[in-house]
């Protein structure tokens, strides 16, 4: 049987933040928090050893592959930063288009520094992905 790898924990952010070797990342990480709590509205949490995610969702897949996962989050990795988004939604490409220097992958954005991307668009990011994730998988009551 499959086991989700990235499980929300008891894990300190702070404690986290506080790792990363780089100064630069370090004080992009707490900008981000920051960013983050204010625009989400959720309190900060580690998924796993190193992403620090905002709220949650329960996603059912239609192979029958489920878990859960932040609704977004971050991680101040080595070598960049990488921005954790809902996947999936077409509206996505069209603020990445006004977001900034950034590169994609499949499930991430990923910045060099805080510096190089617009934040009032990163809080579009944060609120459309939220919207999107709360819609397709609606909170069980």
């Amino acid at each position: 049987m499959y086991e989700q790898k990235t499980k929300e924990t008891d894990g300190d952010v702070i404690e986290f933040i506080e790792s990363v070797e780089s100064s630069k990342k370090r004080e992009d990480a707490y900008k981000l928090l920051q960013i983050f709590e204010e625009t989400s509205g959720f309190q900060a949490k580690m998924w796993g050893p190193s992403i620090i995610g905002f709220g949650s969702y329960h996603y059912v897949y239609p192979t029958g592959h489920s878990g859960d996962a932040p609704l977004v989050g971050f991680s101040p990795r080595k070598a960049k930063i990488s921005l954790y988004f809902a996947t999936g939604d077409p509206d996505r490409t069209l603020l990445l288009e006004r977001f900034g220097k950034h590169t994609t992958g499949k499930a991430c954005v990923y910045i060099n520094k805080t510096e190089d991307v617009d934040l009032d668009v990163l809080k579009e990011l944060i609120v459309q992905s939220i919207d999107f994730l709360q819609q397709l998988y609606p909170a069980k009551k």
